[in-house]
C-alpha cells in the first residue's frame, strides 16, 4: 500500500492509514525516548560511572583499613614492647649526676685490666637530639691481652659506652693503644647545662 504525503491532514490524523499513524507513533516514541536520554538518563550514566570509580577507591580503603583493624591488637603490643625497649636504653644512658661516677667506672675497668693510663681526657659534650654524646680521649700502655679486657670490661658496664677510633702503635718497646670512648647522657627538657640548651 502506497501512501501520498500530499493527502495526508495534519489537522485529521484520525482519519490517516494505519501504516502512517504507526509510523508516527514510532517517530514520535523514538523521540520521546532520545530526549528523555538527553536530558535525563545521560547525566545519570555520568554520575554513575562516577560512583563505581568512587566505589572502587572506597574499596581499597576499607580494605587497607580493614588489614589495619585486625592487626591493631598486634600493632600495639609492638609499640608496648618499643617503649619498653625504649625506656630500657633510656635507664642506660646516665643522667647529669651519673656522669662522673661512669667515667670512675672507665678508668678503674682500666686499672683492673693491668693497663697504665698515659691520657684520660673528658671532652666537651657534643649535644644530639635528645641526649649528648661524651667523648673522652683515651691513651693506655699494656698488652694485647690486657687490651682485650679493658674493651671487654667497658662492653659489661651497665651503662652504655662505645669505643671508637681504636689505634694500637708499637713504642719504646711497649704497646700503647689510642681510642675514644664515648658515653650519652639523656637530655631532660629542664636541663639547663650546655648540652641541654640544644
Amino acid at each position: 500500500m502506497n501512501i501520498n504525503l500530499n493527502e495526508l491532514d495534519l489537522a485529521d490524523v484520525a482519519r490517516w492509514p494505519t501504516a502512517a499513524r504507526a509510523v508516527v507513533i514510532l517517530f514520535l516514541m523514538g523521540g520521546v525516548i532520545f530526549l528523555g536520554y538527553w536530558f535525563h538518563t545521560k547525566d545519570q550514566m555520568v554520575e554513575l560511572e562516577s560512583a563505581e570509580v568512587k566505589e572502587a577507591g572506597l574499596k581499597v580503603i576499607f580494605e587497607t583499613k580493614a588489614k589495619q583493624a585486625a592487626n591493631l591488637e598486634a600493632y600495639e603490643l609492638q609499640l608496648e614492647e618499643m617503649r619498653e625497649s625504649f625506656g630500657a636504653m633510656l635507664r642506660q644512658l646516665p643522667n647529669q649526676t651519673e656522669v662522673a661516677d661512669l667515667l670512675i667506672d672507665v678508668s678503674q675497668t682500666g686499672l683492673a685490666s693491668g693497663l697504665e693510663f698515659e691520657l684520660f681526657q673528658p671532652r666537651s659534650e657534643v649535644p644530639r637530639e635528645f641526649y649528648a654524646e661524651l667523648p673522652i680521649s683515651i691513651r693506655v700502655i699494656g698488652g694485647y691481652h690486657e687490651f682485650g679486657d679493658f674493651i671487654s670490661g667497658v662492653a659489661a658496664l651497665p651503662r652504655i659506652v662505645t669505643i671508637h677510633d681504636v689505634n694500637i702503635s708499637h713504642a719504646g718497646g711497649k704497646l700503647g693503644m689510642n681510642l675514644t670512648a664515648k658515653t650519652y647522657r639523656y637530655i631532660e627538657e629542664n636541663d639547663t647545662t650546655e648540652g641541654g640548651d640544644s
